[in-house]
């Protein structure tokens, strides 16, 4: 998929000399209408902009994530509903890649090959599916490709050197590498020069392939991580819509500024 949305935005950041800034909220936080407004606003200094399923059990996610989450459910999000948000905002924004984070189970639910064709039918980019990990995964990530959108694979702290060969062959344009065992949102457990060096490690068996790293990234470590081909916030943004939703303030407002500090650190 070399001349995938996806690909370009990280030949972009390269050429600027930056990491690829990945941006992530949930689907229908806090209203459908307001999460529509939120990621056409974010994706102005956002290349790549993940959108999650909102979950009732999300086993990956720590509290910040889990409230928003929590908050789309109560008002009634349904996954066609993010389908119409990802719809909407790639008729917006047809050159910003979307790629959709989510549970096997919804989709096993929803129907796997109508899942795909309805991914397709919303240009969604590339698809996270976090409890579907490798090799469990070929013939769903193979379906994928077959539609031209990326499965994005996932790495953890504790994947062998064998496991990482296999998955980084199987992969497509782009690699999560989840910086340390815990939950999103946690604090950084790890220093960020130990996570560099695992970068760097997963990097030296095909230096072609974009990997990006999540998990911890707030405006304070984000800088020390700049070397990396992408860097995933979800937490620190989710936390500012709930910061701003008590405080009655302009969420739309609060989180595009808090976006935009995270990019000027990395550029």
């Amino acid at each position: 998929m070399k001349n995938s949305l996806i690909n370009r935005s990280f030949e972009k950041a390269k050429r600027e000399n930056r990491p690829a800034l990945i941006t992530y909220t949930v689907a229908g936080d806090n209203t459908k209408k307001k999460s529509l407004e939120i990621l056409k606003s974010i994706s102005n200094y956002a290349d790549i902009c993940e959108l999650g399923f909102p979950h009732n059990t999300p086993i990956a996610d720590g509290g910040q994530i889990q409230t928003s989450a929590y908050r789309a459910i109560k008002n009634g999000i349904k996954i066609n509903d993010v389908f119409s948000i990802a719809s909407k905002f790639k008729k917006a924004k047809k050159d910003k890649p979307i790629i959709l984070m989510g549970y096997y189970n919804m989709i096993y639910q929803f129907n796997e090959n109508k899942f795909i064709s309805k991914c397709k039918r919303s240009k969604i980019d590339g698809l996270i599916v976090v409890d579907l990990p490798f090799p469990e995964n070929k013939i769903f990530a193979s379906k994928c490709k077959k539609n031209n959108i990326n499965f994005i694979q996932l790495i953890s702290p504790t994947t062998s050197k064998l496991r990482l060969k296999k998955i980084i062959k199987n992969s497509h344009d782009m690699i999560y590498y989840i910086s340390m065992l815990s939950t999103t949102g946690g604090k950084l457990k790890v220093s960020p020069k130990k996570i560099i060096q695992e970068y760097k490690r997963i990097k030296n068996y095909n230096e072609f392939k974009n990997v990006v790293i999540g998990f911890g990234i707030t405006e304070k470590t984000i800088k020390s991580l700049k070397k990396a081909d992408g860097l995933v916030v979800g937490s620190a943004i989710c936390k500012e819509i709930t910061r701003s939703i008590k405080k009655r303030q302009n969420t739309v407002t609060n989180v595009t500024n808090v976006v935009k500090k995270l990019k000027n650190k990395i550029k």
